[in-house]
């Protein structure tokens, strides 16, 4: 009569193996957690910032253009906005700018005042995606580490059993893979998500650097040139009367008449 064979422990699990593992495997399960934590935080909190700039974006070219000057399209922008920023600095550096006792060229002085503030603009933008890069690069090293730890533990404790059959062996080095898998859990989204917000942020910063020129080019025309918005060319009438006027205390110099009529694209 055949024996019957030994029952074979069935328990395996990331449980199981934190508990095997040690404080070890402890540590780099909570590092990893609180990685992948940390990357969704970041993603959602940058998403939400984003998609504020991409709306104020959408109101900036379906009405700011359309404002008398510059003060009253400030107005219009959500305060604390990417694009409300860079007016009032530009508006800030205006003013500044008849203060100078050395004498600078106004063109170049609002040309780095914009390009500062553009700048700011995009640092904060950029704020928290180098931890993602990290998390991206170094989970799976923090993972591989765990299984590493967790097959050294359990080849010791085959070892001193003097047991080396393959069940024996199979449950807890297979069993010491899941920190491998953990690390790679968390990596991936973090680099997906690292990706995919550089280029969100890519393609905010090249809208913000379109209106920067193009609020330049307003302000140092004296409101003479404007982007088209939506392809139509504002009407001469209208230029030659009313807008003329209303945008006339924002202006540096003098402008050739009838120049409001053949607004430019940037």
């Amino acid at each position: 009569m055949q024996a019957a064979p030994p029952p074979s422990n069935t328990d395996f699990g990331i449980m199981n193996a934190l508990h095997e593992g040690g404080v070890i495997s402890w540590s780099v399960f909570i590092i990893l957690a609180c990685m992948s934590v940390f990357s969704f935080y970041i993603l959602f909190t940058k998403l939400m910032q984003q998609q504020k700039i991409i709306s104020q974006g959408r109101k900036v070219r379906s009405s700011f253009w359309n404002s008398p000057n510059l003060r009253d399209a400030s107005g219009k922008l959500e305060s604390r906005s990417a694009y409300r920023s860079i007016v009032d600095d530009a508006l800030l550096a205006q003013e500044q700018h008849g203060k100078l006792t050395d004498p600078v060229d106004q063109h170049d002085w609002m040309s780095n005042s914009l390009a500062r503030s553009q700048g700011a603009i995009g640092s904060r933008l950029g704020e928290g995606l180098a931890f993602l890069a990290t998390v991206g690069s170094t989970a799976p090293f923090i993972g591989l580490f765990g299984t590493v730890v967790g097959i050294y533990r359990a080849l010791i404790k085959i070892g001193s059993s003097g047991d080396a059959s393959i069940t024996t062996v199979a449950g807890p080095v297979g069993e010491a893979l899941i920190m491998t898998a953990l690390g790679l859990v968390v990596a991936v989204p973090a680099v997906l998500a690292y990706n995919w917000l550089i280029r969100r942020n890519k393609t905010i910063m090249e809208d913000l650097a379109a209106f920067t020129n193009d609020l330049h080019g307003y302000m140092m025309s004296g409101g003479a040139v404007k982007p088209r918005m939506g392809g139509a060319a504002a009407p001469a009438a209208k230029a030659a009367t009313g807008t003329r006027a209303s945008n006339e205390p924002l202006r540096t110099g003098s402008t050739a008449t009838g120049a409001e009529s053949n607004p430019t694209v940037r």
